[in-house]
C-alpha cells in the first residue's frame, strides 16, 4: 500500500511539475509559422500528440529543430521533408496517400462497410425467419405431446 501510495505521489508530483510547451521564437509570424509546422508533426515519444502540444525531450529537440531551420531560411516543405527523412512517415500527422497508407486511410470505411453489410444480412436473416410458415396441425400436436413428456418428467 505504501508503494502505490508513493507511486502515486510521484505521478502527481510530475504532472503538476511539467509545464506548456512554451514557443521559442519572439517574431509573431515566425512564431506562426513554427507553431504552424509543429502541429504537423507527431510526437514519436507521445505518438498521440503532435510535438506543438508535447512536453517530452524529443518534442522540445524537434521544436528547436523547426526553429533552426526557420532561421536558415528553409521553407516549410524542406522543414517537413527533413524531418520526413529523419524519422519516416510516422511523423506526419496527415501521412500521404501512397501504397504503404492505403489501409490506413481506407481502412476505418472498410471496416464500416464490413460491419454494415453483416447487420444487413443478419436483418435479412431475422426478417425471414419471422416471415416463415405457422406450425400445421400435426406440427401442433406432435409439440404439445413433447411439451406433455418434458412436464411429466419435471413432476416425477
Amino acid at each position: 500500500m505504501r508503494l502505490l501510495a508513493l507511486t502515486a505521489m510521484l505521478l502527481f508530483a510530475c504532472a503538476a511539475a511539467a509545464g506548456d510547451a512554451v514557443p521559442t521564437i519572439t517574431d509573431p509570424v515566425t512564431n506562426k509559422r513554427a507553431v504552424h509546422l509543429a502541429e504537423q508533426l507527431r510526437c514519436l515519444v507521445c505518438q498521440n500528440q503532435s510535438i506543438a502540444d508535447s512536453n517530452a525531450e524529443l518534442a522540445v529537440d524537434l521544436r528547436r529543430q523547426i526553429n533552426e531551420q526557420i532561421a536558415q531560411g528553409r521553407s516549410d516543405g524542406e522543414i517537413v521533408d527533413f524531418m520526413v527523412q529523419r524519422y519516416g512517415e510516422f511523423v506526419l500527422y496527415r501521412p500521404p496517400l501512397n501504397a504503404v497508407t492505403l489501409l490506413l486511410w481506407f481502412g476505418p470505411v472498410l471496416l464500416f462497410a464490413a460491419g454494415l453489410a453483416v447487420l444487413i444480412y443478419n436483418l435479412r436473416r431475422r426478417r425471414a425467419q419471422r416471415d416463415e410458415q405457422p406450425l400445421t396441425a400435426d406440427q401442433h400436436k406432435q409439440a404439445e405431446r413433447l411439451l406433455a413428456a418434458g412436464s411429466e418428467r419435471e413432476h416425477r
